[in-house]
Protein backbone atom coordinates (compact mmCIF):
# COMPACT_ATOMS: atom_id res chain seq x y z
CA UNK A 1 0.00 0.00 0.00
CA UNK A 2 3.15 2.67 0.76
CA UNK A 3 4.92 1.76 -2.48
CA UNK A 4 0.85 2.39 -4.29
CA UNK A 5 0.56 6.20 -2.38
CA UNK A 6 4.52 7.27 -2.93
CA UNK A 7 4.01 6.42 -6.39
CA UNK A 8 0.28 8.07 -6.80
CA UNK A 9 2.73 11.65 -4.72
CA UNK A 10 5.08 10.90 -7.47
CA UNK A 11 3.05 11.55 -10.07
CA UNK A 12 0.71 14.00 -8.72
CA UNK A 13 3.90 15.63 -8.22
CA UNK A 14 5.19 15.52 -11.81
CA UNK A 15 1.19 15.58 -13.01
CA UNK A 16 1.30 19.28 -11.02
CA UNK A 17 5.04 20.29 -12.62
CA UNK A 18 3.30 19.30 -16.51
CA UNK A 19 0.32 20.83 -15.89
CA UNK A 20 1.49 24.03 -14.96
CA UNK A 21 3.86 24.23 -17.90
CA UNK A 22 0.91 23.74 -20.26
CA UNK A 23 -0.78 25.76 -18.80
CA UNK A 24 1.98 28.81 -18.94
CA UNK A 25 2.41 27.62 -22.66
CA UNK A 26 -1.21 27.71 -23.13
CA UNK A 27 -1.21 31.38 -22.42
CA UNK A 28 2.12 32.40 -23.35
CA UNK A 29 1.83 30.74 -27.43
CA UNK A 30 -1.06 32.66 -28.61
CA UNK A 31 0.08 35.71 -26.88
CA UNK A 32 3.56 35.82 -28.17
CA UNK A 33 1.87 34.97 -31.67
CA UNK A 34 -0.36 37.94 -31.44
CA UNK A 35 2.70 40.22 -30.49
CA UNK A 36 4.18 39.01 -33.71
CA UNK A 37 1.20 39.82 -36.22
CA UNK A 38 0.98 43.01 -34.92
CA UNK A 39 4.50 44.21 -34.23
CA UNK A 40 5.92 47.00 -36.49
CA UNK A 41 8.06 45.92 -38.86
CA UNK A 42 10.35 48.92 -39.40
CA UNK A 43 14.02 48.25 -38.90
CA UNK A 44 13.90 44.50 -39.15
CA UNK A 45 16.06 42.31 -41.22
CA UNK A 46 15.05 41.80 -44.91
CA UNK A 47 14.43 38.40 -45.21
CA UNK A 48 12.91 36.43 -47.72
CA UNK A 49 9.92 34.43 -46.14
CA UNK A 50 7.64 34.17 -49.56
CA UNK A 51 7.68 30.52 -49.27
CA UNK A 52 6.68 29.56 -45.83
CA UNK A 53 2.60 30.07 -46.69
CA UNK A 54 3.05 27.64 -48.99
CA UNK A 55 4.97 25.13 -46.23
CA UNK A 56 2.68 25.96 -43.71
CA UNK A 57 -0.01 24.71 -45.72
CA UNK A 58 1.84 21.43 -46.47
CA UNK A 59 3.00 21.07 -42.84
CA UNK A 60 -0.98 21.41 -41.99
CA UNK A 61 -1.83 19.19 -44.68
CA UNK A 62 0.38 16.33 -43.46
CA UNK A 63 -0.71 17.06 -39.90
CA UNK A 64 -4.67 16.34 -40.99
CA UNK A 65 -3.30 12.76 -42.61
CA UNK A 66 -1.00 12.13 -39.59
CA UNK A 67 -4.29 12.63 -37.06
CA UNK A 68 -6.84 10.88 -39.53
CA UNK A 69 -4.46 7.92 -39.27
CA UNK A 70 -3.85 7.63 -35.73
CA UNK A 71 -7.61 7.56 -35.40
CA UNK A 72 -8.19 4.89 -37.62
CA UNK A 73 -5.49 3.52 -36.17
CA UNK A 74 -6.65 3.54 -32.68
CA UNK A 75 -9.89 2.28 -33.59
CA UNK A 76 -8.27 -0.55 -35.12
CA UNK A 77 -6.60 -1.50 -31.47
CA UNK A 78 -3.47 -0.24 -33.11
CA UNK A 79 -1.63 1.32 -30.17
CA UNK A 80 1.71 1.63 -31.63
CA UNK A 81 0.71 3.25 -34.68
CA UNK A 82 -1.63 5.51 -33.45
CA UNK A 83 0.24 7.03 -31.11
CA UNK A 84 3.38 7.28 -33.91
CA UNK A 85 0.74 8.75 -35.59
CA UNK A 86 -0.18 11.32 -32.97
CA UNK A 87 3.52 12.36 -32.11
CA UNK A 88 3.86 13.27 -35.99
CA UNK A 89 1.13 14.76 -36.45
CA UNK A 90 2.57 16.95 -32.93
CA UNK A 91 5.89 17.08 -34.33
CA UNK A 92 4.51 18.57 -37.81
CA UNK A 93 2.65 21.24 -35.66
CA UNK A 94 5.22 22.00 -33.66
CA UNK A 95 7.30 22.60 -36.67
CA UNK A 96 4.45 24.80 -37.98
CA UNK A 97 4.06 26.76 -35.23
CA UNK A 98 8.15 28.18 -35.13
CA UNK A 99 7.57 28.55 -39.13
CA UNK A 100 4.37 30.52 -38.32
CA UNK A 101 5.84 32.70 -35.53
CA UNK A 102 8.83 33.15 -38.36
CA UNK A 103 6.95 34.14 -40.92
CA UNK A 104 4.82 36.82 -38.99
CA UNK A 105 7.94 38.03 -37.34
CA UNK A 106 10.50 38.50 -40.49
CA UNK A 107 7.19 38.62 -43.62
CA UNK A 108 4.92 41.53 -44.51
CA UNK A 109 1.03 41.12 -43.84
CA UNK A 110 -0.97 39.75 -46.14
CA UNK A 111 -4.39 41.46 -46.61
CA UNK A 112 -7.54 39.13 -48.31
CA UNK A 113 -8.89 40.57 -51.74
CA UNK A 114 -11.57 38.68 -52.77
CA UNK A 115 -15.36 40.32 -52.96
CA UNK A 116 -18.70 39.23 -52.01
CA UNK A 117 -19.67 36.42 -50.83
CA UNK A 118 -16.26 34.92 -51.19
CA UNK A 119 -14.92 37.26 -48.70
CA UNK A 120 -17.48 36.42 -46.24
CA UNK A 121 -16.70 32.45 -46.06
CA UNK A 122 -12.89 33.26 -46.24
CA UNK A 123 -13.57 35.57 -43.23
CA UNK A 124 -15.44 32.96 -41.19
CA UNK A 125 -13.09 30.29 -41.88
CA UNK A 126 -10.25 32.65 -40.47
CA UNK A 127 -12.18 33.62 -37.81
CA UNK A 128 -13.08 30.11 -36.64
CA UNK A 129 -9.79 28.78 -37.61
CA UNK A 130 -7.64 31.73 -35.25
CA UNK A 131 -9.95 31.03 -32.41
CA UNK A 132 -9.87 27.09 -32.24
CA UNK A 133 -6.08 27.52 -33.16
CA UNK A 134 -5.90 29.13 -29.55
CA UNK A 135 -8.71 26.74 -27.92
CA UNK A 136 -6.59 23.52 -29.34
CA UNK A 137 -3.05 24.43 -27.61
CA UNK A 138 -3.90 23.32 -24.21
CA UNK A 139 -5.61 20.52 -25.60
CA UNK A 140 -3.20 18.93 -27.85
CA UNK A 141 -0.50 19.54 -24.70
CA UNK A 142 -2.89 17.59 -22.54
CA UNK A 143 -3.79 14.89 -24.99
CA UNK A 144 0.18 13.97 -25.64
CA UNK A 145 0.69 14.66 -21.96
CA UNK A 146 -1.84 12.24 -20.74
CA UNK A 147 -1.27 9.60 -23.65
CA UNK A 148 2.99 9.59 -23.35
CA UNK A 149 2.31 9.05 -19.68
CA UNK A 150 -0.41 6.23 -19.92
CA UNK A 151 -2.84 8.31 -18.44
CA UNK A 152 -5.71 6.53 -21.13
CA UNK A 153 -8.72 7.17 -19.25
CA UNK A 154 -7.61 10.68 -19.43
CA UNK A 155 -6.24 11.15 -22.68
CA UNK A 156 -9.78 9.06 -24.15
CA UNK A 157 -11.79 11.77 -22.36
CA UNK A 158 -10.19 14.35 -23.55
CA UNK A 159 -8.69 13.39 -27.15
CA UNK A 160 -13.07 12.88 -28.20
CA UNK A 161 -12.79 16.91 -28.44
CA UNK A 162 -8.99 17.21 -28.95
CA UNK A 163 -9.17 15.24 -31.86
CA UNK A 164 -12.23 17.19 -34.08
CA UNK A 165 -10.48 20.57 -32.96
CA UNK A 166 -7.36 19.91 -34.04
CA UNK A 167 -8.53 18.22 -37.31
CA UNK A 168 -10.77 21.58 -38.46
CA UNK A 169 -7.93 24.01 -37.58
CA UNK A 170 -5.08 21.93 -39.89
CA UNK A 171 -7.66 21.54 -42.65
CA UNK A 172 -9.20 25.13 -42.39
CA UNK A 173 -5.34 26.26 -42.08
CA UNK A 174 -5.40 25.31 -45.52
CA UNK A 175 -8.19 26.57 -46.56
CA UNK A 176 -7.31 29.95 -45.85
CA UNK A 177 -4.18 29.36 -47.12
CA UNK A 178 -5.85 28.71 -50.96
CA UNK A 179 -7.74 31.38 -50.16
CA UNK A 180 -5.68 33.85 -49.63
CA UNK A 181 -2.70 32.73 -52.09
CA UNK A 182 -3.65 34.79 -54.62
CA UNK A 183 -3.65 37.79 -52.92
CA UNK A 184 0.68 37.18 -51.48
CA UNK A 185 3.18 39.69 -52.98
Amino acid sequence: MNTIKANNELTSARDKKFLTLIAVLSVAIPVVVAILFFMPKEGQPKVDVSFLPTLHAILNSLTAVALLLGYASVRSGNVKGHRAAMLGAFGLSAIFLVSYVTYHFLGERTLYGGEGLLRYIYYFILLTHIVLAIVIVPLVLLSVYFGITNQLKRHRRLSQWTFPIWLYVAVTGVLVYLLISPYYS
